[in-house]
């Protein structure tokens, strides 16, 4: 198997060291994994009810402020960010994983294997990813791992285009032959030896979507079809504040803030790592 090796992996982290913007992509991500995991000791029963203290203004007490049931808002929140960062990691793992192995079979075989998953292809990025969602959820249960599972499974062919390509450029290259003329089976050749190498496109397409995810998910629960209540979702906490947006602005402003900052570090630590691995950018 052809490895990275170090002065490649060192310009990676230099690069990515000197991209102020991705940096703070970074922290955001970083800053966010650790509220969503430590949320548990960072915030109070995010469904403890107390009607007396319901639509209580940011305070000392409250740093967010309450919901009409009285509920923190930040323990919400940060109860909210493990939904989304679940929802998002799970749903760009099926997606790269269907993408991965699509992607490498079509690039590696070619020729009737390469028209037919290219085909296929085509006709899944015909339809309008969202409204696809929207259709496939109609006839389902809305819970959290439907939403996670049929994101994946509609979000994937982009994948397997980038792998493809990757793969059709390294299929002729010397270490493959090499592999080859060994005996190597065909399995050992895409999976220990290409893949490896095609990786740098994948890991870039996983960030950025997870951002898209993250982004699906909180649309289909404010539409009322993702995450169900008393669960807490940013998506359905937007449009629980839609109610009283009038007199208690904090409970639609502070889960859209949310989404916006975690979707702006995923797509700022997205393209920094692009950047960094793209071989065209000399320094």
């Amino acid at each position: 198997m052809i490895k990275m090796q170090n002065p490649f992996r060192s310009l990676f982290y230099a690069r990515l060291r000197g991209n102020r913007m991705a940096l703070f992509g970074a922290a955001i991500v970083v800053g966010m994994f650790v509220m969503a995991v430590l949320a548990p000791l960072l915030a109070g029963d995010p469904g403890a009810i107390d009607i007396s203290q319901r639509l209580q203004a940011p305070s000392l007490s409250h740093w967010l402020g309450t919901d009409d049931l009285g509920r923190d808002v930040l323990s919400r929140i940060l109860y909210g960010a493990r939904i989304s960062l679940l929802v998002g990691f799970v749903a760009v793992g099926i997606a790269s994983i269907i993408g991965i192995v699509l992607g490498a079979l079509s690039g590696y075989y070619g020729r009737w294997v390469d028209s037919l998953i290219m085909r296929f292809v085509d006709i899944m990025l015909c339809f309008p990813t969202f409204f696809l969602i929207l259709a496939v959820i109609a006839f389902l249960e809305p819970s959290i791992w439907n939403i996670m599972i049929i994101i994946g499974l509609t979000g994937w062919m982009g994948v397997a285009r980038l792998v493809r390509a990757e793969f059709l450029s390294l299929r002729e290259r010397d270490f493959v032959q090499a592999g080859r003329a060994l005996g190597a089976s065909d399995a050992r050749l895409i999976f220990r030896h290409i893949l490896p190498n095609a990786m740098s496109p994948v890991l870039v397409s996983a960030t950025l979507g997870v951002a898209g995810a993250i982004l699906t998910e909180s649309a289909l629960s404010f539409l009322g079809i993702g995450v169900q209540p008393p669960t807490p979702s940013w998506g359905n906490m937007l449009i629980a504040g839609k109610q009283t947006l009038g007199t208690a602005w904090w409970l639609s402003a502070f889960p859209g803030l949310a989404i916006l900052v975690t979707v702006l570090g995923y797509n700022l630590l997205g393209e920094g790592i692009r950047d960094a691995l793209d071989p065209r950018i000399r320094e």
